[in-house]
């Protein structure tokens, strides 16, 4: 449980709550997460650039609508 005595947990407790819901939020409404991406490269593929945010977003949007097969839904 956080210090509340101070104040200052419970401030922190209230940002990590907001940044969840903002990710959530955009998660929910097709906006990939540049910050977790990055985060995921550096953890596990340290040895290979990031995409750049442009590309990253070329990259989620053409894997979520671009199909070749012409789908219709």
């Amino acid at each position: 449980m956080a210090d509340t005595t101070t104040g200052g947990g419970l401030l922190e407790d209230i940002g990590r709550a907001g940044r969840y819901l903002t990710q959530s939020f955009r998660l929910m409404v097709g906006v990939p997460d540049y910050g977790s991406y990055v985060k995921h490269m550096q953890a596990t593929h340290p040895d290979q650039e990031p995409m750049n945010y442009e590309a990253f977003f070329r990259e989620r949007q053409a894997a979520r609508y671009g199909s070749a097969t012409g789908r219709c839904c």
